[in-house]
């Protein structure tokens, strides 16, 4: 299937898994253990039906959201992923210049591929910055003040990894950093001639912002302890409010309370996310933690969700329960390694064009009217 012929997100990313060394396509697309949490991310925004009006002049749609003080032209961004040049060579700038030229937020992730420099400069005042607290509190200091140098103005901590998550996928493909060049890798690789062709243009993919730091790793696990630690508490993100003088969210809220706690130590919002399933299999869905953390922190705080996007419909059953904004992640991975450039813009303009028709469908001509008075019935717990 080309990509003028791809319909939806889940056509990218069948032509994505055609395009792509299994090993290196496993990365994004795996979850957790079973992957229920992955399946069920989205799944469960199926369960959330909303009630359309008619009679209501919806000739002009308007998609612009205001997040922090700046004017998005969409309610979406894209969502921080460690590794993604692996996935397809370039990815990492590919999608920070996309976010730039389409006007919507690009996170950069500590584990990316590209220095985070790069990325800043690439997406050029869209880009925020999504930081891991590492076990070496020197290297967690040292990568804010690289942030802070190049510019960003928003920090995205994440409190979701307190120990690597267990992806089944990555230890039967051996995975390893740098890539081990096994007979199994090559014979992928050879099976995906433009994938590694590409790939040697631009080199074996790292940890780009850890570079100096693991070059004696052996596996992807070593890593994950380096950009982690099972030690991070309320004070040390107490710290870091005191530390970043720029905008505060964290990443990875799926309790009220812990919503609560994050407004009282004076962040400026959360993300609800549960790593797109990547960490833990036993979580719910982040659009059925949803209601109670919007409930709890309503008025104080910016709510972002994550994890499970994949139609433009998905924004609107969010923002029906409470969600500010949203991020999509594999959705713009698919999109990219389906195609490169012309698949990353791909992706967007599906989403994009599934919004709009949303908006219309539901009776509604901008993004902010939605609200819980669109919401039918819905099963959540």
């Amino acid at each position: 299937m080309g990509l003028d012929r791809a319909a939806s997100i889940n056509d990218l990313r069948l032509r994505a898994k055609r395009r792509i060394p299994r090993f290196a396509f496993d990365l994004v697309d795996g979850g957790a253990e079973n992957e229920r949490n992955m399946r069920r991310n989205s799944e469960a925004f199926q369960e959330v039906e909303l009630t359309p009006r008619y009679m209501v002049d919806v000739s002009k749609i308007d998609t612009t959201v205001t997040v922090f003080g700046q004017t998005y032209d969409a309610p979406f961004g894209m969502a921080p992923i460690g590794m993604l040049n692996a996935f397809w060579p370039g990815a990492d700038l590919t999608l920070a210049r996309l976010c730039k030229a389409q006007n919507i937020p690009y996170v950069a992730s500590s584990a990316s591929s590209t220095t985070l420099e790069a990325l800043a400069e690439a997406a050029d005042g869209n880009g925020w910055f999504q930081l891991y607290v590492s076990s070496d509190a020197a290297v967690t200091e040292g990568l804010i003040a690289r942030a802070e140098a190049a510019g960003y103005t928003t920090l995205m901590v994440t409190a979701d990894v307190p120990a690597a998550g267990k992806r089944d996928r990555d230890i039967r493909n051996q995975l390893a950093v740098p890539f081990r060049f096994t007979p199994d890798v090559i014979l992928q690789c050879a099976m995906n001639p433009r994938w590694a062709l590409t790939s040697l243009e631009y080199g074996a993919p790292n940890v780009a912002n850890y570079a100096n730091l693991l070059q004696g790793a052996t596996s992807y696990a070593e890593v994950q302890k380096t950009l982690i630690t099972p030690g991070f508490t309320w004070d040390d993100l107490k710290r870091l409010r005191a530390r970043w003088k720029g905008r505060l969210l964290v990443k990875g809220i799926l309790h009220a309370q812990d919503a609560v706690t994050c407004a009282e130590l004076g962040c400026d919002g959360i993300v609800v996310s549960n790593h797109g399933g990547r960490q833990v299999d036993f979580g719910p869905p982040t659009i059925e933690a949803l209601p109670a953390i919007a409930d709890a922190v309503a008025g104080r705080m910016t709510v972002i969700l994550d994890s499970g996007i994949r139609r433009g419909a998905d924004m609107l059953r969010a923002k029906a329960l409470g969600a500010d904004f949203a991020f999509a992640g594999r959705a713009f991975a698919y999109g990219v390694g389906a195609g490169s450039d012309a698949g990353a813009q791909k992706a967007f303009e599906i989403l994009h064009l599934e919004l709009v028709r949303a908006l219309g469908q539901l009776g509604v001509s901008t993004f902010d009217d939605v609200g819980p008075t669109h919401l039918g019935k819905y099963r959540m717990k």
